[in-house]
């Protein structure tokens, strides 16, 4: 009996001391975050949806990415009313909610409902209130959910990683890309490594030059232009290239940047050093061939050099915004030795 009691009186301390604990992280699960790819959860009622706020959303979320052949928005949307958000519905990696009748603010959460996600609220009395965060955030906006989907698609091609060490020891750089890339060609300092897909192919090429090869001035846009024309011409010949027409004459086809679509130039970072990205559009000389490019010129101050990192896709009656954007994460993996 003596002993009896002792036992429930243990067990019974035992069960309040665990009671009494507070839950660490590690003991509260957190789903994981789910969703497409460039699909973005909005959560706000079905009439401001339809009014002016939803405009403003759509004009700041749905705005066409530059540098692709046909307009596709930046973000595909589905709009949730507040009532219905919750479950499996509150797991998508980016969320942005709209809420009414409180202090103006923009906040952006990390892990709210899942894990990896960024749900951004915004909050205004009035509905201009809402519209004028939305439209002064619009880039702060776009580039925390963009981020995460560069994540999220980087994360998924590092399940099954390339095992190519020529790129080290040759490029002295590390870059993270699936095995199903191919090489392509091999030369000297320069890489190019292919993927086929359901409508085509992506491309992935890679290679350095002395600092001195751009400079930046008024015409940096016009010395990459050039330049990636010179590695199309030498690197990238076309189906049609060495072939005859109907005249006899020998056809020369190769890859340059379609010069009636102006290229864009911004400056950036890419692993923490200063770089130019240009977006474009290439074309295949003497053929029908062509889409959407995306290079970045990295500046490598350490070794006295530029790294060029570019991608490419030809992609025919689809859409290529998720094409561009695992490029995009690719190269944005690179490390610089």
């Amino acid at each position: 009996m003596i002993r009896y009691v002792i036992l429930s009186a243990f067990t019974l301390f035992f069960l309040v001391s665990c009671g009494n604990k507070k839950k660490s992280d590690k003991d509260i699960y957190i789903a994981d975050a789910t969703g497409a790819i460039n699909n973005v959860s909005v959560v706000m009622e079905n009439d401001l949806w339809d009014g002016s706020v939803g405009e403003a959303v759509r004009s700041v979320l749905a705005k066409p990415i530059y540098g692709l052949p046909q307009d596709e928005p930046t973000f595909t949307i589905s709009q949730i009313p507040p009532a219905v958000f919750s479950g499996f519905v509150t797991k998508n990696r980016t969320v942005l909610k709209i809420e009414t009748g409180k202090e103006a603010d923009l906040k952006v959460l990390d892990d709210a409902y899942a894990k990896p996600q960024k749900v951004i609220v915004i909050s205004g009395k009035t509905k201009q209130e809402i519209i004028d965060l939305i439209i002064e955030n619009e880039v702060k906006i776009v580039d925390v959910f963009r981020n995460v989907e560069l994540a999220a698609r980087l994360a998924q091609m590092e399940k099954s990683p390339h095992s190519y060490t020529q790129i080290k020891e040759k490029l002295g750089l590390t870059i993270q890309f699936p095995s199903i890339y191919s090489v392509a060609k091999e030369s000297d300092n320069f890489f190019w490594f292919r993927k086929s897909i359901t409508i085509g192919h992506m491309h992935l090429m890679m290679y350095d030059l002395p600092h001195d090869g751009i400079k930046r001035n008024d015409s940096t846009v016009l010395q990459i232009i050039k330049l990636r024309d010179s590695i199309g011409e030498k690197y990238f010949r076309g189906r049609l290239d060495g072939n005859l027409d109907a005249n006899g004459q020998t056809i020369s086809s190769f890859m340059v940047t379609e010069s009636a679509y102006a290229p864009y130039l911004k400056e950036t970072i890419v692993d923490n050093k200063p770089a130019l990205e240009t977006k474009g559009i290439w074309e295949l000389t003497n053929d029908f061939m062509g889409g959407p490019f995306i290079d970045y010129a990295i500046e490598d101050k350490t070794n006295n050099r530029w790294v060029i990192i570019e991608g490419f896709a030809f992609a025919p009656s689809v859409e290529k915004r998720n094409y561009m954007l695992e490029l995009e994460a690719i190269i944005k993996s690179v490390k610089i030795e």
